[in-house]
């Protein structure tokens, strides 16, 4: 069985083709500047690659040119389309739908129901699954939600301080998001440890950050609530905000609620805590270290957040076995992992400066004497989400 994972952003398509029967990627791609006057696309197959430019007007022409690609005659992976089983899409929010589900219109009206808590993630998904819906039915569609692998987390983590009729009947609760990341961190955790039992904390940092307090395989906390915009400082994401300083932004801006919130979501984390240098860690360490007082001030905000949530979760899971760094920065970041874990030598977390300085790929980095094992292990969400898929398919 062959799947294609589809990760989408209002203008662009990632996705990676896997052979089930063997869990091995077959091939590679994406597109990006998709409704532009020049789209710029790319594609991987085993040893060839190429990069070019062509007009792609939406969603479903770039599915089409993936498929085209991937049966080309000469470089092709692919027979024919009718190879690919279906596309899996990490879906992020469908509120009162959740876990994996055959895309239909009872599961799209649902996400659109979540548009206003997820506004840069569920719009282009909706948007696409339609397209493909209407161009290629013969193709089975399968959402594999971000909430769905924090559904075990008990209510006592899960309700806000707010009249619990809200909670029940507006679905306002804290979702978790991240799903397929920490997902396969708890899976891949236990596959290195030889355990089942495992109490770890997942720190998935990149340009959208969170952690997950999982035991036994399960989510037990999420630092991402009732939206992806929230829990730690995102690249442009605010994270963390007192709701009620919104009134008093809307009054000193002259903006509307939807303006500032949009604002919140484009300006705030660390582009906007370092004055708007910028939402990338490389471009703030280095700014840092040439003495950029802003620059050091996201740093510093943004690993102290960390911290703060990798306290609440040891509490919460009574200690970890191993905390997990992956994530475009938990992966390649040596500085953050190191600031993370600094002076926690009395809670048995114990780095180790050569392996943390020397990390390729998946590695462990903790001190001999550590109580607790640190690692950096790369995430696979597609791997993921093709698990899922396939699931389904066979269920």
């Amino acid at each position: 069985m062959k799947i294609l994972v589809a990760n989408l952003g209002s203008t662009s398509f990632k996705y990676r083709l896997l052979d089930m029967q063997s869990e091995t990627q077959l091939a590679r791609g994406g597109i990006d500047r998709i409704g532009g006057s020049e789209s710029s696309c790319s594609v991987e197959i085993g040893a060839w690659s190429e990069n070019r430019t062509a007009h792609v007007p939406d969603h479903a022409v770039a599915v089409q040119q993936c498929l085209a690609q991937l049966t080309d005659p000469e470089h092709g992976c692919l027979q024919s389309a009718d190879e690919v089983a279906a596309i899996g899409f990490k879906a992020v929010h469908g509120g009162r739908v959740s876990g994996v589900q055959k895309v239909t219109p009872e599961v799209l009206e649902a996400m659109t129901e979540m548009s206003p808590v997820a506004p840069a993630h569920n719009p282009p998904y909706i948007k696409a699954m339609r397209l493909l819906g209407e161009k290629l039915p013969e193709i089975p569609l399968v959402a594999a939600f971000e909430t769905g692998f924090h559904l075990t987390i008990p209510d006592r983590n899960r309700y806000y301080a707010i009249p619990k009729a809200w909670s029940d009947e507006y679905l306002i609760q804290r979702w978790g998001f991240h799903g397929a990341s920490h997902r396969f961190i708890g899976v891949r955790s236990a596959e290195l440890l030889g355990r089942s039992d495992l109490r770890v904390i997942s720190c998935h940092l990149g340009g959208s950050s969170s952690l997950c307090a999982i035991r036994a395989g399960q989510s037990m906390a999420a630092t991402m609530g009732m939206s992806p915009q929230t829990g730690l400082p995102q690249n442009n994401r605010v994270g963390d905000f007192d709701a009620y300083i919104l009134p008093m932004l809307m009054e000193k801006t002259g903006k509307s609620l939807e303006e500032v919130l949009a604002y919140l979501g484009s300006h705030g984390g660390l582009l906007g805590i370092s004055g708007g240098i910028s939402g990338d860690m490389r471009d703030l360490e280095e700014a840092a270290a040439g003495g950029n007082a802003d620059a050091q001030l996201a740093l510093d905000v943004y690993i102290s957040e960390i911290r703060r949530y990798l306290g609440g979760m040891l509490v919460e899971l009574g200690g970890a076995d191993a905390i997990v760094f992956t994530g475009g920065i938990g992966e390649n970041g040596k500085e953050v992992r190191a600031a993370v874990c600094a002076n926690l030598n009395e809670l048995g977390i114990e780095l180790d400066a050569t392996k943390n300085g020397a990390v390729q790929g998946e590695s462990a980095i903790h001190a001999d004497g550590s109580r607790t094992q640190i690692w950096v292990i790369p995430t696979n969400e597609e791997l993921i989400v093709a698990r899922q898929t396939k699931q389904l398919l066979e269920s």
